[in-house]
């Protein structure tokens, strides 16, 4: 095979799905998503930033949280859309790193958020007096400023190297965006230094907070169960499921996808699991944490004038 002089030309998205009525109709789909997606995120952003009744440290890694999925699924699905309605398959070498870029700097970022919001029910379940002092509105700034500046410092480093590789002239990516796991198939040289890094990284930024993120939802489970107050338990046991279903369907496929052995994967599983990630998650986190929370519901009646129904 021929190496690619990646100064000149572009690499090749062969997409998520066939170019026929059932790939229009899932486009479709996707496409309802990620409108459902964009409009979620916003609102909860613009909720949270006016009503002072969401001025509190969970609310502040929430807003966090929808802007990091609003950028998410902006970096795959509109170039996936463009690509596919315009016949098109081509991406750019700066633009598959930029979106290589701002997708790893997504991830990272939002493992971290999830872990420090895990910390954060911790310490308001069992530690309610030490609360005002482990989770004042400073430490809610650094945590936010770690988590953007750790991610984008990781993902900086995985784009700049996986860029400086040497591809043969067959360029086409079996992916719907530039993965790095379906990067290092074409690449011409050895990779395991990338792949090692890789897999450290993955152990870092999402298997380890995920552990973290379990043990400290076991801890605030085994608080609620000894509750005296019925209302209390309901209202802790409801917070802790929400963010449970937020982090299983976010790091499943993440630890399945990058610390599984790759040769037992396939291209299609990998896009399976991407869209997890990338595009079903930033839908979901926006309506579990609103239809599940009578705050974020309180202040939908008062800022927007919906839901009051609900409103006790």
């Amino acid at each position: 095979m021929e190496k690619w002089n990646h100064t000149s030309n572009d690499f090749i998205l062969l997409g998520l799905f066939p170019q026929n009525q059932t790939g229009f109709l899932l486009l479709f789909f996707i496409m309802l998503v990620f409108f459902l997606a964009t409009m979620g995120n916003m609102a909860m952003i613009h909720l949270i930033r006016v009503d002072p009744h969401l001025h509190t440290p969970m609310y502040y890694l929430l807003s966090q949280l929808s802007l990091m999925d609003l950028m998410y699924i902006s970096t795959t699905v509109p170039k996936m859309a463009f690509n596919f309605l315009f016949g098109q398959k081509d991406i750019s070498f700066l633009g598959c790193g930029v979106q290589n870029f701002f997708f790893l700097t997504m991830a990272a970022c939002e493992g971290l958020l999830l872990a420090s919001m895990a910390y954060d029910q911790y310490v308001a379940i069992c530690h309610p007096l030490h609360y005002p002092i482990r989770m004042s509105n400073r430490m809610c700034v650094k945590i936010i400023i770690g988590s953007w500046t750790l991610g984008s410092i990781n993902s900086l480093v995985y784009t700049v190297y996986i860029l400086h590789f040497s591809y043969w002239r067959s360029k086409a990516i079996d992916h719907f965006f530039c993965d790095v796991s379906a990067m290092l198939s074409l690449a011409c040289m050895d990779t395991w230094v990338y792949e090692y890094m890789v897999f450290t990284s993955t152990t870092l930024f999402l298997l380890l907070p995920f552990l973290g993120i379990t043990a400290s939802y076991g801890r605030v489970l085994f608080a609620v169960y000894h509750m005296r107050s019925k209302e209390g338990r309901k209202k802790a046991f409801t917070t802790c499921s929400t963010h449970l279903t937020v982090v299983i369907f976010y790091y499943a496929p993440f630890v399945y996808t990058y610390l599984w052995p790759k040769n037992l994967h396939s291209p299609a599983e990998y896009k399976i699991l991407a869209v997890f990630y990338t595009i079903l998650t930033p839908m979901l986190n926006p309506i579990i944490y609103s239809l599940r929370n009578k705050e974020v519901l309180g202040a939908m009646t008062r800022v927007f004038g919906i839901f009051s129904f609900l409103k006790e």
